[in-house]
């Protein structure tokens, strides 16, 4: 009988949607429970649950995040107008991700992880792209509505004192939409000081890239808190004895760089870029089941999670009883990360350990083996030996886990 690992303080498990829901699960079951006594205070942030309780179950498990310091999340849906339909829901309630991210504040760094046998779309890139991405405020923490008819939309700003600060966005001569982000200056300064202090512990240069040509304030404020940032902060002296780099340049130059790069950088972004860029570098990796997500706040908190979309096709599939060949990794990866997390925290070598097992199993499983799902079968060289259907491939991965857990 297998004598289980004891945890102290409680994980944030947070459930999400669809076939990811399913995975988690399975996960679970098959990769964790076996030989761990799993402690988690459990949030169901899937879509039902939010509708029910007006989204606050979204907060609760935030503030249990900051109460717990380790949360791990499932992909969950941000739902437009045809999934209010049909979830019946009561309005399109705002992203989950989003809600979290601003209670929390912090960056969330998404690494993609590379395998032998899956060679990158970009035949340049030998070494990974680290994504920084700003974790709060701009089109994520947006008001923003629809102009039925012609007049004047204004920005206006009121401080405390009585002052005010008005000016004209549009004079609408019909129809259109008006939309009004922020940012704050701690939270841009904490992203920095976050992505300094992360390229220096991975020893890697770090690039970061805006539109200050267009957005003079907006965008200017982000480049000059970075600078100031560096500057100020002994990181410039820290990167010039490390042999690293910081480099600032357009969003636009940053792309064409990028693909012409070897990788073994971190690139920081806005909370926009980052989030359509990560998911491009982990399709370009080879899969966005390869693409390993953190938040790290300035507070002292981290939240896991798998970076894709909840894989609506398969899950209708599922729902048919249909078999799927749905990825796994980016959960099983969410995972550990929190427990490894946990275990540092805690001072719990053995949930560490277990951490790096459950990693290096489901790595062999593809790598050696040659066993994988679908999506990386399809671009695997040398071919894939075995393509294994969802259930399959997590039991591959727990055949390999339970040899080096004996």
């Amino acid at each position: 009988m297998t004598i289980k690992i004891q945890m102290n303080t409680p994980l944030v498990e947070m459930d999400g949607d669809e076939m990811t829901r399913v995975m988690w699960a399975m996960v679970k079951k098959q990769l964790l429970e076996p030989y761990i006594d799993l402690k988690t205070e459990y949030y169901d942030l899937g879509l039902k649950k939010r509708d029910e309780s007006d989204d606050q179950i979204t907060v609760d498990a935030a503030e249990a995040i900051k109460k717990y310091g380790v949360g791990v999340k499932c992909a969950t849906i941000t739902p437009n107008a045809a999934r209010v339909e049909e979830y019946k829901l009561k309005k399109q309630w705002k992203s989950p991700n989003g809600t979290i991210r601003a209670i929390l504040d912090g960056t969330v760094f998404r690494a993609p992880l590379m395998l032998k046998n899956i060679e990158p779309a970009v035949r340049f890139w030998k070494k990974p792209i680290i994504i920084g991405r700003h974790a709060y405020g701009d089109v994520y923490k947006n008001v923003e509505f629809k102009v039925e008819k012609p007049g004047k939309a204004q920005l206006v700003y009121s401080s405390e004192n009585g002052d005010e600060h008005c000016q004209i966005i549009q004079e609408f001569k019909g129809p259109g939409v008006i939309q009004g982000i922020h940012n704050t200056d701690k939270s841009i300064a904490s992203f920095a000081k976050a992505c300094f202090t992360y390229a220096l512990d991975q020893k890697v240069d770090l690039w970061f890239a805006a539109k200050d040509t267009i957005s003079k304030t907006y965008d200017a404020n982000f480049k000059e808190i970075f600078e100031k940032v560096y500057a100020e902060g002994s990181y410039k002296n820290k990167f010039e004895k490390a042999g690293i780099i910081y480099f600032y340049t357009l969003i636009d130059d940053a792309v064409a760089r990028v693909v012409r790069s070897e990788g073994g950088f971190l690139w920081a972004c806005k909370n926009y870029d980052g989030d359509v860029l990560s998911d491009f570098l982990g399709s370009a990796y080879g899969s966005l089941a390869l693409l390993t997500s953190v938040l790290v706040s300035p507070y002292g908190y981290f939240e896991y999670e798998a970076a894709h979309g909840t894989v609506q096709k398969h899950y209708y599939k599922h729902l048919k009883g249909e078999k799927t060949s749905t990825n796994s990794m980016a959960i099983i990866f969410a995972w550990t990360g929190a427990l490894r997390k946990r275990g540092e925290l805690d001072s719990i070598p053995q949930l560490v350990t277990f951490a790096n097992n459950l990693e290096k199993a489901t790595l062999e499983t593809v790598e050696k083996d040659g066993i994988m799902t679908g999506d990386l079968a399809r671009i695997s060289n040398p071919p894939a030996k075995k393509v294994a259907n969802t259930e399959e491939f997590i039991q591959a991965i727990a055949k390999n886990l339970d040899k080096k857990m004996k």
